[in-house]
């Protein structure tokens, strides 16, 4: 079973998957509402405007695992995306990212190691991973490179299916 094919729940309970973006590059990033790292909602929300027509697409999946900072019900989340940030993309239904249960989502995505080589379990909130079309991992980024930084910026560039000349 492909990433693509994983049953994901949205915001507002329904079963999908991530399968109508098997053609994007995919930006999933683990999301909390009260995290020094939150103003990073506006980062994603940028890239995402900017790069859409190129064939990005940013997914949040929030996640309360570390320190209690994503407490909302998923009604309050889609609520303070929105109105905080101007949040467009999908922000899917709360899950854990780590630990015995892990969605299966994660499962995969954390088999992928960073820049030092290192794989396994998320480190914080705003973890970022950049998948390829087709379902290719092709980065892993920690929490704290902002999704602004020049470098993650030309990743992203790097990655897009569509090029615009």
């Amino acid at each position: 079973m492909s990433l693509y094919d994983l049953p994901v729940e949205t915001a507002s309970g329904d079963i999908t998957s991530l399968g109508a973006y098997d053609d994007k590059l995919l930006l999933v990033v683990n999301v909390a509402s009260r995290c020094g790292l939150t103003p990073q909602y506006g980062d994603l929300q940028q890239l995402q405007e900017k790069y859409r027509d190129q064939g990005l697409q940013v997914v949040g999946f929030p996640c309360n695992q570390f320190n209690g900072q994503e407490p909302g019900t998923n009604d309050e989340i889609q609520a303070f995306c929105v109105a905080t940030y101007g949040v467009d993309f999908p922000v899917f239904g709360k899950i854990e990212v780590n630990g015995e249960n892990r969605h299966p989502v994660y499962q995969e995505l954390t088999q992928t190691t960073d820049s030092q080589g290192e794989a396994g379990d998320v480190a914080w909130n705003f973890e970022k991973y950049l998948v390829a079309p087709g379902g290719t991992v092709v980065a892993r980024v920690r929490p704290q490179e902002s999704p602004a930084a020049d470098e993650f910026v030309a990743l992203v560039e790097a990655n897009l299916p569509v090029r615009v000349s």
